[in-house]
């Protein structure tokens, strides 16, 4: 099934046996480790487990100068690791040094453990892990500060690790904000509905409506099927996935057939946190920050709509702020149009960083 599906999704080009798919794979994925090598003194490329919050978690530091900025990343989902994008944002580590982690109970970290072996699974102990993490990289790389990408269901974590601990960062980006405002809007609820009515998803506009428009009252299972028809739905959003995503992990140097078995697994098991979630409100957690604030989201995204993140950001204050919508682009737009993505951070986010 999972060949048939990268042989569609990643236009492989080949007859679609099994043999011809592995093949194909194995000469891009050679190809693309060439193009991750980092060479020169002042370059870093580690891939490690270290112990994180009790249980031993996967971390990439990876950069062409360690005299760079350091930007630690939050991934989304919860589970979609973004170390499958690594050959695809090649490019960041020319300027940066990039930190990526897989959380517990996602990619190679629930690989490590296993799923009986990630303890609790909650908002807070990943919450507490994020912030061990940024101490770990502060501590590794010698550095005072770090620069904070949140993507998607990460960039919950990331408002919240700024305003709290403003002392780690330089600044804050987030790629597809996700905000909450403790479930008073549920347009997002309606417009799905509406697209659903359209396509004549009859079983589909039952399932939504049986859950009802109060997130805060959904079960993980609602919370994660809610999100896989959001997704189904923005056709940008699943371009994006067919273009991007999935041939990323299909083709990523770093993972092996075992770890892409590992990253599905992890989406399913980590949809748990999604319930402790739904009563957060970003507005009422407070909007004012002590650190650069930056917001680039994805012009036609429905999975986290740039409305909502742009109003939260309107009442943002910082000691400095942008946002930008990244046209022809919807959820995962960093790593649709990375060098986009690397064009913001360099006219907008380097100028603010002090000096290593």
């Amino acid at each position: 099934m999972f060949g048939r599906i990268v042989t569609k999704v990643a236009g492989v080009g080949v007859a679609a046996s099994a043999a011809g798919v592995l093949v194909h794979r194995s000469l891009v994925r050679g190809r693309d480790a060439r193009l991750l090598r980092v060479d020169g003194d002042r370059g870093v490329d580690e891939q490690y487990f270290t112990r994180i919050g009790g249980i031993e978690q996967w971390l990439s530091v990876r950069g062409d100068d360690v005299s760079n900025p350091v930007l630690v990343e939050v991934h989304g989902g919860p589970g979609s690791v973004t170390s499958i994008f690594t050959a695809r944002t090649r490019a960041w580590e020319e300027h940066f040094t990039l930190v990526r982690w897989d959380m517990r109970g996602a990619g190679k970290t629930l690989r490590r453990g296993g799923a009986q072996g990630q303890g609790e699974l909650t908002y807070q102990r990943l919450y507490q892990d994020a912030l061990e993490v940024v101490d770990h990289v502060r501590a590794r790389l010698g550095v005072e500060r770090v620069v904070l990408v949140g993507h998607s269901l990460g960039t919950g974590f990331g408002v919240r690790l700024i305003r709290d601990h403003p002392e780690r960062f330089s600044a804050y980006v987030g790629i597809d904000q996700n905000i909450y405002d403790g479930g008073r809007d549920g347009s997002a609820y309606k417009e799905l509905l509406e697209r659903l009515r359209a396509a004549g998803r009859d079983k589909q506009v039952a399932e939504v409506e049986a859950m009802g428009p109060d997130q805060r009252v959904w079960t993980a299972e609602q919370h994660a099927l809610y999100h896989r028809y959001v997704m189904a739905g923005n056709p940008e959003s699943f371009a994006a996935l067919k273009s991007a995503v999935l041939p990323s992990l299909w083709f990523s140097p770093l993972h092996s057939l075992p770890d892409l078995s590992a990253f599905f697994q992890g989406m399913k098991l980590s949809a748990r946190i999604f319930p402790d979630t739904a009563t957060f409100d970003d507005w009422a957690d407070g909007t004012r920050f002590e650190v650069p604030f930056f917001v680039f989201q994805g012009a036609h995204d429905l999975v986290t709509p740039p409305g909502r993140a742009r109003r939260f950001f309107d009442d943002v204050e910082a000691p400095v702020k942008h946002f930008e919508l990244v046209e022809d682009a919807a959820h995962f737009a960093a790593y649709t149009h990375p060098d986009r993505f690397l064009a913001l951070l360099l006219d907008r986010v380097r100028p603010q960083l002090s000096p290593v």
